[in-house]
């Protein structure tokens, strides 16, 4: 029987433990280097950007986020048709969806804190890397609130 925990905790399987190093790694490291220079360029890490989009103000970040949106809808369409494998060589799997009460109060949470930061999980290094270093506190606060979610999981609805 598959426990609440490990129903949402993605697991990693690997053939060897030893197989998976930091040296393995780089390409990672330089792709999301990349990513964010991307971001800062397209000025989607731009604090005014972000409440642009808040106020209903401008179009930009919703044809980013709709780009996005339809890219892993894409995406998960040709893994599944595919039967893609991960860089391990295992088969991707996606796993159904269970909804729970819980998620529609985590993103207002999550909503809430993005219009009054300017910032999501994702930009915030390349909002760092910029020389926003008040974002840091975003990023501290953004540690503490998973923190707290994660003692307080259980009791949560």
């Amino acid at each position: 029987m598959v426990t609440k925990m490990e129903e949402f905790t993605p697991q990693l399987k690997t053939r060897h433990p030893d197989e998976v190093s930091l040296r393995s790694l780089w390409a990672y490291g330089v792709i999301g280097i990349l990513f964010g220079i991307v971001f800062v360029k397209a000025e989607i890490v731009s604090w005014f950007r972000i409440q642009e989009m808040f106020r209903l103000d401008s179009f930009h970040m919703y044809g980013v986020i709709g780009s996005a949106v339809l890219t892993g809808m894409i995406s998960v369409f040709l893994i599944k048709r595919y039967n893609a494998k991960a860089l391990t060589g295992e088969k991707i799997v996606i796993p159904a969806k269970v909804f729970q009460p819980g998620q529609i109060y985590g993103g207002l949470l999550f909503g809430f804190g993005w219009a009054l930061t300017g910032a999501c999980p994702g930009p915030l290094f390349a909002q760092i890397g910029s020389g926003y270093s008040v974002v840091i506190i975003t990023l501290l606060s953004a540690l503490a609130g998973t923190w707290t979610y994660g003692a307080l999981r259980q009791y949560l609805p």
